[in-house]
């Protein structure tokens, strides 16, 4: 009798011991989220700097955006790289993949435009965000975009292999390996690489296609992108 009583009472205890970790394993991971501040109060103004130029020369609806950090920024050849496509330009250098889900509002849903191409991460990983942290962001700013504007594809560049961060490659490695699997899980997306081409037969970044701080790039760096990116440069 003692054994017909044990063994029934020794497997429910043992079932009442393993809930907690079947509920770890049921419980749903709550969706990215649009952040709860900028990283960095300044780029208040460069929204005004953008509604400025908006009040005086609107981009057109339903147009080709590119925004994200400087190497957006500073991709002055832009238009004339995308001929006969309407490109424009809504980076801002120094910015995080956070900021431009935080701002998408103001430089995003007004202008509907049919494809935004962004590109962001190597600010985030090294102010300290892992690479988990920045695939976390990239999909939070997806689903930003896409609660207003659903039908709107958003590429995202690839982080580039920078010379200056050297140090951060395996993380870099990292964060596009993630983002471009989460990616490839939601609707109206792609995932361009630029990371592989920008190396060298070596395996290391081409330092040729950098400016002197080794972080933004020559006109050679941004022909790659071009290269990668004209098939896409489209409204389909």
């Amino acid at each position: 009798m003692t054994h017909r009583v044990a063994r029934p009472l020794l497997l429910a205890l043992a079932l009442t011991a393993s809930l907690p970790a079947l509920a770890l394993k049921t419980t749903p991971v709550p969706p990215p989220q649009v952040p709860e501040q900028v990283s960095n109060v300044a780029w208040a103004g460069d929204m005004a700097a953008f509604a400025k130029a908006d009040a005086a020369n609107p981009p057109p609806r339903g147009g080709i955006e590119f925004i994200g950090s400087s190497s957006i920024r500073m991709w002055d050849t832009l238009a004339a790289d995308f001929p006969g496509q309407k490109v424009f330009n809504r980076g801002f250098g120094g910015s995080e993949v956070r900021d431009s889900t935080w701002y998408a509002d103001q430089i995003v849903v007004p202008y509907a435009p049919c494809k935004v191409f962004f590109y962001a991460g190597d600010n985030d990983l090294n102010s300290g965000r892992s690479p988990a942290q920045v695939r976390d962001d990239v999909v939070a700013f997806v689903q930003r975009v896409h609660r207003d504007l659903p039908k709107t594809t958003v590429d995202v560049i690839s982080i580039k292999p920078s010379p200056s961060r050297a140090q951060l490659l395996p993380a870099v490695v990292e964060a596009n390996g993630l983002i471009e699997q989460a990616l490839a899980k939601l609707p109206n997306t792609g995932f361009t690489d630029v990371y592989t081409p920008m190396l060298g037969d070596d395996g290391q970044p081409r330092a040729s296609l950098f400016r002197e701080d080794m972080l933004h790039m020559q006109p050679e760096g941004y022909a790659i992108w071009r290269k990668a990116l004209t098939p896409k440069v489209q409204c389909t």
